[in-house]
């Protein structure tokens, strides 16, 4: 079912000189995400290189190796990115995570600004505040620019698990906004490597899948064949170029928190530029100094497991007690290789408001960056705020709001 997430009405402001920087940076980290994505599905070179050691890549267990060898219009597996990012004591922007499988939280963006709108709108009548609204114009447009090869009008569709996902009201609302057809699997059919989707008219060609289907219920008859979501033969028709799935199949490995570390290299490698956004620095636990250290500083690090999302499945050692710690201890030290650990930043906060009035709470921003013929962003994003004094998780699902995003125009 849908969750109910907390909205604060204090606004985050970001200038529009920080905004260009942060702009600037992720468009980079996005552009160096897909040339690796396409490097190690077909050449390798980075891994041949040694810039990332092989059996991180080829051993994840979000590497599709049905994906190997196989061409992805325009060179794009990751079509829509939400990239988080917190803004530490040091003033710099750091990015926490690469999240493009299929990253959700867009229509909270959307949302909140309209809320903002309707309740303050003297503020947007006389402060320069960027628009966000055209975000479902631009997702339509890049989507469209990457549907398959010699296709003029393509049509695009939302593919959902269905009303009983956390997300359904978003992927309903992305689609509404769109102007496109919201689809379950039972709705789609592939015939002669194309994909249709039944209607009262008879069937309808799709060439441009939104999914918001993980990788493993796509379509059971290449993947997990007890899925009752996906579509069968849906890979055999992306496989045969007749439809566009986004994201790709296999774009978890790059956001996965085990290849995290390594983004900063894959930006010079494939770029020869120098990284415009700072990763966090991290401790990569498989490897024994960096284990013995972690373990003497439990108290002073964030450790994450490396498939862990959502807040879920790490611990913040500052705000453990020593039992919390040495259960983690004892976790870490049985599969070392599973962890990640960095230090607890001092995170940025915003005002915010509470029952006993306005007071500082942690925020992180997560933009929307979409990758087809251009690389676009709309000003600003999602800010989750931890609702919780001192607390530094922002997800929703540990207790976290949102709140609208103010770029200013100058």
């Amino acid at each position: 079912a849908e969750r109910l997430i907390p909205f604060d009405i204090v606004p985050r402001i970001i200038h529009a000189e920080e905004w260009r920087k942060l702009e600037d940076g992720l468009k980079q980290r996005v552009k160096a995400l897909n040339l690796f994505l396409h490097d190690i599905y077909h050449d390798h070179n980075i891994l041949k290189a040694g810039v990332i050691p092989a059996d991180r890549v080829l051993g994840n267990t979000q590497y599709r190796r049905e994906m190997q060898g196989m061409d992805v219009p325009g060179g794009i597996y990751a079509h829509i990115a939400g990239v988080d990012l917190v803004r530490a004591g040091d003033g710099d922007y750091y990015v926490l995570e690469d999240n493009l499988r299929v990253p959700s939280g867009v229509s909270y963006m959307l949302e909140n600004r309209k809320m903002m709108m309707r309740l303050f709108p003297e503020l947007f009548a006389t402060q320069s505040i960027r628009p966000v609204e055209h975000y479902p114009d631009v997702l339509l447009e890049n989507l469209r620019g990457v549907a398959p090869a010699g296709e003029e009008t393509p049509t695009v569709a939302v593919l959902t698990p269905g009303a009983h996902n956390s997300a359904y009201f978003e992927h309903a609302f992305l689609a509404q906004q769109m102007g496109v057809e919201l689809v379950e699997g039972q709705d789609l059919f592939v015939q002669n490597d194309s994909v249709y989707m039944r209607t009262t008219r008879g069937p309808q060609r799709i060439h441009v899948l939104y999914r918001r289907v993980d990788d493993d219920f796509l379509d059971p008859r290449a993947f997990r064949p007890d899925s009752m979501l996906g579509v069968p033969g849906l890979f055999s028709a992306y496989r045969a170029g007749r439809v566009t799935l986004a994201n790709a199949i296999g774009t978890g490995v790059a956001d996965d928190k085990s290849i995290y570390p390594f983004v900063p290299e894959m930006i010079r490698f494939y770029m020869t530029e120098e990284p415009v956004l700072k990763n966090v620095p991290t401790y990569q636990l498989h490897k024994e100094e960096d284990l013995h250290y972690c373990l003497e500083h439990l108290a002073e690090l964030v450790v994450k497991e490396v498939h862990g999302a959502g807040g879920y499945g790490m611990l913040v050692g500052s705000a453990a007690s020593a039992a919390e710690r040495e259960a983690f201890r004892v976790r870490i030290l049985a599969q070392p290789d599973k962890y990640i650990a960095q230090p607890t930043l001092s995170l940025s906060t915003c005002p915010t408001f509470t029952t006993s009035g306005l007071a500082p709470r942690h925020i992180d921003l997560r933009p929307y960056v979409l990758s087809g013929t251009t690389v676009n962003l709309v000003p600003g994003g999602l800010t989750r705020v931890a609702l919780r004094e001192g607390s530094l998780v922002v997800n929703s699902s540990q207790g976290g709001g949102t709140k609208d995003t103010w770029v200013t125009a100058n």
